[in-house]
């Protein structure tokens, strides 16, 4: 029987908020504004797939306006692990594959949360700060669905993976092209739109039950 090291290497791709995490950040940020309420509306839309999720960002964080730039801090402290996350990034470093994390949230939270759990590759979005802040605005281009897929692509590339042996992990319609384009597309605990348009799609089970589901379609 092959060993581990024997079997080809494959990339994962994880989206984080409601998928590594248990939350979404951007509404954890929006508590500390008093906008939770609209916020969580705006974000269950763009989840759904009923408005482009660049115009939702650009809404979500402009509520975030006036805030000091030390919430971030505090949101951090308040973000939680998905049960049995630690399990499987354990398993995934364990195998040698290539770990990424390509989030619609934001790089000033994800960064951490990475370094934490030994993954080197972020694609983020960036929250601008002014005189300590939050302006309300986003800096740089917003990763969005196409954004995804295309981190997708190029973490694959510079591992030298062919995309047949790429696994993508999410929840939200913002995930759909890099579920589309990943060899193994995975719904977690998704939306209904995006468990018809996945592989596979696992509900109710902690995160390192797409172990299961890997092994049994990408591992000979």
């Amino acid at each position: 029987m092959p060993t581990t090291q024997d079997r080809p290497r494959h990339v994962v791709v994880l989206d984080v908020d409601s998928t590594v995490i248990t939350g979404e950040v951007i509404e954890m940020l929006a508590a500390h504004a008093g906008s939770r309420a609209e916020v969580a509306a705006i974000t269950e839309r763009a989840m759904q797939g009923e408005i482009e999720f660049a115009e939702s960002l650009h809404a979500r964080v402009a509520t975030l306006a006036g805030l000091p730039a030390e919430v971030l801090a505090a949101v951090r402290t308040e973000m939680e692990l998905t049960p049995g996350a630690r399990r499987l990034m354990a398993e995934l470093h364990r195998r040698g594959w290539p770990v990424g994390l390509v989030s619609g949230g934001f790089r000033e939270l994800v960064e951490p949360l990475a370094e934490e759990l030994g993954i080197g590759f972020v694609r983020a979005n960036g929250l601008e700060v002014h005189d300590g802040h939050l302006t309300g605005r986003v800096r740089g281009p917003v990763v969005d669905r196409e954004a995804k897929a295309a981190a997708l692509r190029e973490l694959a590339a510079a591992e030298g993976v062919p995309l047949a042996r790429t696994i993508a992990i999410g929840d939200g319609a913002n995930d759909l092209a890099m579920l589309a384009l990943a060899g193994l597309g995975i719904a977690f605990n998704a939306k209904p739109v995006v468990c018809a348009q996945a592989d596979v799609a696992i509900l109710d089970q902690p995160l390192d039950a797409v172990l299961e589901e890997i092994d049994r379609r990408l591992i000979p």
